[in-house]
């Protein structure tokens, strides 16, 4: 990556707890309900985490490295594409805040380091509003949404 990097901030708010929201993120069989994916490690500092698409295939699509763990408040880790893993340059990093309210938690994601322009710039700048409207859903209604539906025309 070059010196110059770009920033991605979506805050979303959820009514549920911070322990709700932080066990779909880490929880592989919560996540594959909302997201399509299950995202895979033991969480603690310095272990490695797998995003898994969550179908017969089970191709793993990113990995990363968890930096910060701190349930159920924040979560942050290093993400790439898994076939740009051995390139250190290749690597972002997602920043999970969650903030409890009365009633409902806040959820910050910041995924910054991104190169700007990038493929992986560009895919989450799409990616993220989508799965985390499908997080707030599950939580709400116990249903999430398809994060793979396409537009209509």
């Amino acid at each position: 990556m070059s010196t110059v990097s770009t920033c991605f901030i979506h805050v979303i708010y959820i009514a549920s707890t911070a322990e709700s929201v932080f066990e779909a993120i880490t929880r592989p069989e919560i996540a594959r309900t909302y997201w399509g994916h299950e995202n895979v490690s033991d969480w603690q500092p310095g272990s490695r985490w797998q995003h898994v698409r969550a179908d017969a295939a089970r191709k793993v699509e990113l990995v990363g490295e968890v930096v910060e763990s701190t349930p159920p408040s924040r979560l942050v880790i290093s993400w790439a594409a898994a076939s740009q893993a051995d390139d250190a340059q290749a690597y972002s990093r997602v920043t999970f805040d969650i903030v409890p309210y009365d009633g409902m938690v806040r959820l910050t994601v910041t995924h910054d380091q991104l190169e700007p322009g990038s493929g992986m710039d560009t895919g989450i700048r799409q990616g993220w509003p989508l799965v985390l409207s499908s997080l707030k859903s599950l939580l709400e209604t116990g249903r999430g949404m398809d994060v793979f539906a396409m537009p209509l025309a």
